[in-house]
């Protein structure tokens, strides 16, 4: 199913979110994001909450649902770096999950920002957090069949997709981090490397953008034959992808990929 941008909800998500906020005043799609049927701000009569919502198979749970389940499977132990999940619901075959509502706008990940320095604290702060036992997912799992993946295994809790669209800074300066669905664990320095093509889409040059990660502790002790192998296999997984998916962003996505390879050498 197509994420609806629509402004309106399915009756029985409607219901369901009604039932706790009072009568619906006001929906607005997010501006961003792949992973739900729908995702919205929602204000009702009581409250203003985030909705996120996906509808079963008919027979088992399709990839949006799963995906929603691993963010209200972690969210009790990333509090203090995500909006906290408020209530989830079941019905007529659709998984709903509300969460804190938390204003504010996506940071600038370009050269010289002022925003790079909070978004770093918070990657720090993510990379501080014991790993929970619910998230057994490992993230090696995503370059499965294509090379030896022991490098990128770990224990770490990896948030594994922190592109500015699924990081909020509020007014107070505080910075949220959104849209768990591919939490995993693995070696901490991929959390960093996963940030690289979000880094120069921004405007970075490989260089520059290895420089900004090099203040984590992790990528400086991170093996230099490992990061190459990284780049390497995440370049393959994403030239299969881009034969496979015809979104749009994945082509300028494997372009930055590629362009971060090349600067590594990794490429064969």
């Amino acid at each position: 199913m197509t994420r609806s941008d629509r402004g309106d909800l399915p009756a029985v998500v409607r219901e369901a979110v009604a039932e706790r906020t009072g009568p619906i005043r006001d929906v607005r799609p997010a501006d961003s994001g792949n992973h739900a049927d729908i995702a919205s701000t929602v204000t009702g009569e009581r409250a203003t909450v985030f909705v996120k919502a996906a509808r079963k198979l008919p027979d088992r749970d399709g990839p949006e649902v799963m995906s929603l389940r691993w963010e209200a499977r972690v969210n009790a132990f990333v509090g203090e770096l995500a909006p906290r999940l408020l209530w989830s619901a079941e019905a007529e075959g659709w998984l709903v999950l509300a969460f804190e509502h938390v204003p504010g706008r996506h940071p600038d990940y370009s050269p010289g920002s002022p925003d790079l320095d909070p978004v770093a604290r918070t990657v720090g702060r993510l990379q501080a957090i014991r790993l929970p036992d619910v998230v057994d997912r490992p993230v090696t799992t995503r370059w499965a069949g294509i090379g030896d993946v022991s490098p990128m295994a770990g224990t770490a809790l990896l948030h594994t997709d922190i592109n500015p669209g699924n990081v909020i800074i509020a007014a107070d300066g505080s910075v949220s981090l959104v849209d768990w669905a591919f939490v995993s664990h693995g070696a901490p320095w991929v959390e960093l490397g996963q940030m690289i093509p979000w880094l120069l889409a921004a405007g970075h040059t490989p260089g520059s953008a290895e420089a900004w990660l090099a203040r984590f502790a992790a990528w400086r002790a991170a093996d230099p034959e490992a990061i190459d192998h990284y780049a390497r296999l995440h370049t393959a997984v994403w030239t299969l992808r881009s034969e496979r998916v015809a979104a749009a962003w994945i082509k300028p996505y494997l372009a930055d990929v590629r362009r971060w390879a090349a600067y590594r050498g990794a490429l064969e």
